[in-house]
């Protein structure tokens, strides 16, 4: 035999020297859940290793994560007062403009903020924006996602990522924060996020399950792909910065897609369902986390992600899997 690819194969230095997709920590984004209070570090049930943290705790975990190497971090607000016109999501005061705050006075440009702008842990009902007769209505909804965008970007987040799938949000986005001299604040758009039972612990952490009903007038349909594109193309000519699938695992082929069609940096969110999911099998014992947890990073990787969202990120630099 002339050709023999097993030659490239033969021990760890030549695979790593001909490795076709390279990992770094320079791609991990950490998500926080802030919460109200004081002291406050309290594991969620659903997502073990994953905490709600009060601003002063959040604090002190932010600064291991920066000495670990991670240095951007997803900000989710948990907690405020729930109200039918989610108004709660762009007070000046709200607890996700105080972690900002406080954030940036401690570390300034050393760590990037991006915030998720949603109204679901903000509403009575726990749907992603202001609902009447039964069906979230869009141009209501953006506007209240563009000021709490606002109250983000006056705070001194880096970047804003609207994660509710209204029609038409990011331009309303970007026009609310130009009009309000914030041009150089990004956004970060989740442009492909399907109404999905992966994001359960999710609900569980953000308080934000709806109370009657589901997402599916808003959220995409997991049967669709084309869709994908369509979706992805429009927060692209409508002014985000980034591009986001979710979530990740079950939607490979869609990340290869939409990376096809765009040439926007591409983040994908590796949600808590499928972060549980492995926690939870390699806690029976089932699985070994660190070589599944690599694996799935790989794969998100190979698919054409720039950018992982991920709960384990700590521990892939932390414990040098990567």
């Amino acid at each position: 035999m002339i050709v023999r690819p097993r030659r490239l194969r033969k021990n760890a230095i030549v695979r790593s020297m001909v490795a076709e997709t390279r990992l770094s920590k320079d791609m991990l984004v950490y998500p926080y859940f802030v919460v109200p209070g004081k002291d406050v570090k309290h594991e969620i049930d659903a997502m073990p290793g994953i905490h709600h943290f009060s601003v002063d705790a959040l604090i002190k975990d932010t600064e291991l994560s920066l000495k670990s190497g991670i240095n951007k971090v997803l900000l989710f607000g948990v907690g405020e007062d729930k109200t039918e016109d989610a108004s709660s999501c762009y007070h000046n005061n709200s607890v996700v403009v105080k972690a900002i705050e406080a954030l940036k006075k401690e570390f300034s440009d050393d760590l990037y903020i991006i915030t998720d702008v949603c109204a679901c842990a903000y509403t009575t009902h726990g749907h992603c924006g202001i609902l009447k007769d039964g069906y979230v209505q869009n141009d209501e909804t953006v506007e209240v996602l563009s000021k709490m965008a606002l109250s983000h970007a006056e705070a001194g987040a880096d970047m804003v990522a609207p994660s509710d799938m209204m029609d038409g949000r990011i331009a309303g986005i970007r026009q609310k924060l130009d009009a309000n001299g914030f041009v150089n604040t990004g956004i970060m758009s989740y442009s492909v996020k399907f109404a999905s039972a992966y994001y359960g612990p999710f609900r569980e952490a953000a308080d934000s399950s709806p109370s009657n009903g589901d997402r599916k007038a808003y959220q995409m349909d997991f049967r669709n792909s084309r869709e994908s594109i369509k979706e992805a193309l429009l927060d692209e000519q409508e002014g985000a910065d980034i591009l986001m699938v979710k979530p990740a695992l079950a939607y490979l082929d869609l990340i290869k897609e939409v990376k096809a069609h765009s040439n926007l940096p591409l983040a994908c969110y590796n949600v808590s369902g499928e972060y549980s999911m492995v926690k939870a099998g390699a806690r029976a014992g089932w699985i070994n986390e660190q070589q599944i947890v690599v694996e799935n990073m790989y794969a998100f990787a190979r698919a054409g992600a720039d950018i992982i969202i991920t709960y384990h990120a700590r521990d892939l630099v932390e414990k040098s899997w990567i």
